[in-house]
């Protein structure tokens, strides 16, 4: 059966850097796409991050304009493992952070509303 454990999540200052990990069991990772969205308190689930599978017809990883240049995605095929390095983390990057199976993009944004396999997700404060 597939699951998706997202680990990695922490207190950090702003500015400050996590690498978040999503381990994978129930299919090969590198086959599809996985993607990143993280849920604020009070907000709908947002679409961060695609990472492109070998399977799909992307051409190129996605990243929403509000971590583009900040946040990198990143597969361990060999540990069927997903990252998502942050960097200059920013409070309003404060959220649960999840990763899920496969990528719907309409419109320029990755939307969750078709997503059917999730993580649990994993807590990230960016605070001073």
């Amino acid at each position: 059966q597939i699951h998706l454990v997202e680990s990695g999540g922490d207190l950090v200052q702003p500015g400050g850097s996590l690498r978040l990990s999503c381990a994978v069991s129930g299919f090969t990772s590198e086959t599809y796409s996985i993607a990143w969205f993280r849920q604020a308190p009070g907000k709908e689930r947002e679409g961060v991050a695609c990472l492109s599978g070998a399977g799909g017809t992307g051409a190129a990883n996605f990243y929403a304009d509000s971590v583009k240049g900040r946040f990198t995605g990143a597969r361990g095929n060999a540990t069927n493992t997903l990252y998502l390095h942050m960097d200059n983390l920013k409070p309003e990057d404060t959220a649960v952070y999840y990763c899920s199976m496969g990528c719907i993009i309409e419109a320029g944004i990755l939307t969750p509303r078709f997503q059917k396999y999730w993580g649990r997700g994993t807590q990230v404060t960016v605070s001073s």
